[in-house]
């Protein structure tokens, strides 16, 4: 079984990826991130650990794949980061919260940690080739195209080649007993 979770967490406003969450046998609908996120991860586990027979089932998690809205964002970009010292913006909070609850699990999970990986992939978004009603929105000239780049979606063939060659060696390489780590693959 392979699990993911999204970047739509860090949503907020209209983008936000929930109406209401149930927090502590009540209805809410304003939630903290890292809470609800972390109630959200909680449920997952438990859900794991009750019901996966380790004989018949492994389990894998592949961490959030960031967006690229920074700065420009992945606008025009053809070139992935090589800068050592480029700083994530993605929430270290949301990728601890998923390291602790792999780590508390009674069934051994095994982590595919592609969030780093990726960040440095900001030339892995199909950018500005958007569409809209069948037709390019750069070739539309509505606004300027760094204003609708998709700097969340990643282009196929790409970087999602390289997690699921990630996940391939896992299955092939490792071995069960080997559990809430993958990092020595993408390191």
């Amino acid at each position: 079984m392979v699990f993911n979770t999204g970047h739509w967490w860090v949503h907020i406003g209209k983008l936000k990826a929930w109406d209401f969450f149930e927090y502590e046998g009540r209805l809410v609908n304003e939630l903290k991130l890292e809470s609800a996120f972390e109630v959200a991860m909680r449920t997952w586990a438990d859900w794991i650990d009750q019901n996966v027979n380790l004989n018949k089932t492994t389990v894998f998690f592949r961490s959030i794949s960031p967006e690229h809205k920074a700065q420009n964002g992945c606008y025009n970009k053809t070139q992935l980061i090589t800068d050592k010292s480029h700083a994530t913006h993605f929430s270290e909070s949301l990728t601890e919260i998923v390291e602790r609850t792999l780590s508390q699990m009674r069934i051994p999970v095994r982590y595919l940690n592609i969030t780093e990986l990726s960040e440095h992939r900001v030339d892995a978004h199909p950018s500005v080739y958007a569409k809209k009603k069948g037709k390019e929105l750069v070739k539309r000239k509505l606004k300027p195209p760094e204003s609708f780049a998709d700097c969340s979606h990643w282009c196929l063939p790409g970087l999602p080649d390289t997690w699921n060659r990630l996940l391939y060696a896992s299955l092939v390489l490792d071995h069960p007993t080997d559990s809430h780590s993958l990092s020595h693959l993408v390191s």
